[in-house]
């Protein structure tokens, strides 16, 4: 699968360059260069979804991996990667494939939309209901996923995507049609925190807001010592506002990446914050408490 996949949103600009629209970022992008997530590239004046079928892994995980706790509880869910993403962040606990990944992209996995499909029917057996976007950012590789998605979809297979949440509002909801359930991060309710990172709270915010109306949502937070442990009922409490029902996953961090050097979030931490988003919101759960 060599063929060149255009990538959808985008709009030409002068000298050959292009404006990417997938993302708020809405990349200026000349000839030869890739945007902020560094998978959509500009080949001569079109804008390419250069990792359209490269897959970093896959595997048959519990669905409350991802987590989906309260989506199918006790089933399994094929699980896909792919590479790149379109925040910054310098905690990254994938950062191999979302940020140095180049090396790694060229011995990666070639698959199509179909076979991933018939890899999520064979699994069945053991428990499977579908596949889920993950480890990396999955709205990066929009075209690949929406294409896979809509096969699975036919298929009567369930799709479910682990993401920042990071999207305009148009394609978004040209893929909502076909998702079944998402799992959002959260990061902080600090705009300050997003910028850092490259993004924005507001996006992230209206994604949750609009993918709770048309789907099952769960929401992450990864909470960093001295970061965003301030914003997090505030966090709970907006949840609220939306849905209390909505779960919340708070998170420890592990030190990785650019933080190699931080200690991991004291289980205390995690503990003393659920029982403050409990006060909002009726399912919170917390996670990685190894």
């Amino acid at each position: 699968m060599n063929e060149t996949h255009i990538a959808d949103y985008w709009a030409p600009d002068e000298d050959e360059a292009v404006v990417c629209g997938l993302c708020p970022h809405h990349c200026h992008i000349d000839d030869g260069e890739t945007g902020s997530c560094g998978v959509r590239e500009n080949y001569g004046g079109a804008l390419i979804a250069m990792g359209y079928g490269q897959v970093s892994s896959v595997a048959l995980d519990p669905i409350e991996k991802k987590p989906l706790y309260m989506y199918h509880p006790g089933k399994m869910i094929l699980s896909v990667g792919g590479f790149g993403c379109n925040f910054h962040c310098q905690f990254c606990q994938n950062y191999e494939i979302t940020a140095e990944y180049r090396i790694r992209r060229q011995g990666a996995s070639i698959m199509s939309p179909a076979e991933l499909v018939m890899l999520a029917e064979q699994a069945a057996d053991d428990g499977n209901i579908g596949i889920a976007y993950t480890y990396n950012e999955p709205l990066t590789g929009y075209e690949f996923m929406r294409d896979t998605a809509k096969l699975a979809h036919d298929s009567g297979l369930c799709n479910a995507i682990v993401t920042n949440g990071y999207i305009d509002k148009e394609p978004l909801e040209a893929l909502l049609p076909l998702i079944d359930a998402m799992n959002i991060d959260l990061k902080s309710f600090s705009e300050d925190f997003y910028r850092k990172i490259g993004g924005d709270l507001e996006t992230v915010k209206n994604t949750i807001r609009l993918s709770r109306e048309r789907c099952h949502v769960e929401v992450t937070t990864l909470v960093i010592p001295g970061e965003n442990e301030d914003t997090v009922e505030q966090s709970a409490e907006w949840l609220a506002s939306i849905d209390p029902e909505i779960p919340l996953h708070l998170s420890r961090f592990f030190p990785r990446y650019r933080y190699a050097d931080r200690s991991p979030t004291p289980r205390e931490t995690i503990l003393r914050l659920c029982n403050l988003a409990k006060k909002h919101l009726k399912n919170v759960f917390a996670g990685n408490m190894r």
